[in-house]
């Protein structure tokens, strides 16, 4: 994890674990890249040559994972972009996590490592395809 800076060394052992139940449990299909210290998983060009529209000639970003100074960040583009997959993961984070949901649109912040709800994130990660995460990214596009 050398590629990695970690800030708050209370973070690493979960920081490497949420990486290893995002990779255990990601659909084929989708790449690893570590850019300005963070991991993310995207579709590749090979996959979708039309890329990220907002940065051209770029993978489309699916799933980051980062160290932050205060917390864990977990981007999950795909609750960004669907709604009812945004609702079931809500819901299921109450049932799951005793602390209140720490959420931007597209970011799940963990500032307790004792309160990270791998199984959780392990179900979530597995929700979307490549192919699934390519269609919904046109649509919301549109």
């Amino acid at each position: 994890m050398s590629e990695i800076k970690i800030k708050d060394e209370k973070f690493r052992d979960s920081f490497e674990k949420l990486l290893k139940v995002v990779e255990g449990n990601l659909p084929k299909g989708f790449e690893r890249t570590v850019e300005q210290g963070m991991v993310g998983y995207v579709v590749p060009l090979s996959s979708y040559p039309n890329g990220y529209h907002v940065t051209p000639n770029t993978p489309l970003p699916f799933i980051g994972v980062a160290a932050q100074k205060r917390h864990l960040a977990l981007y999950h583009l795909g609750i960004y972009a669907d709604e009812t997959l945004l609702m079931w993961f809500q819901e299921a984070y109450v049932k799951a996590v005793p602390t209140k949901l720490n959420m931007g649109k597209s970011c799940i912040r963990f500032s307790n490592p004792a309160h990270i709800p791998y199984e959780l994130i392990a179900e979530l990660v597995q929700k979307m395809t490549p192919e699934q995460w390519i269609d919904l990214y046109e649509r919301n596009r549109k």
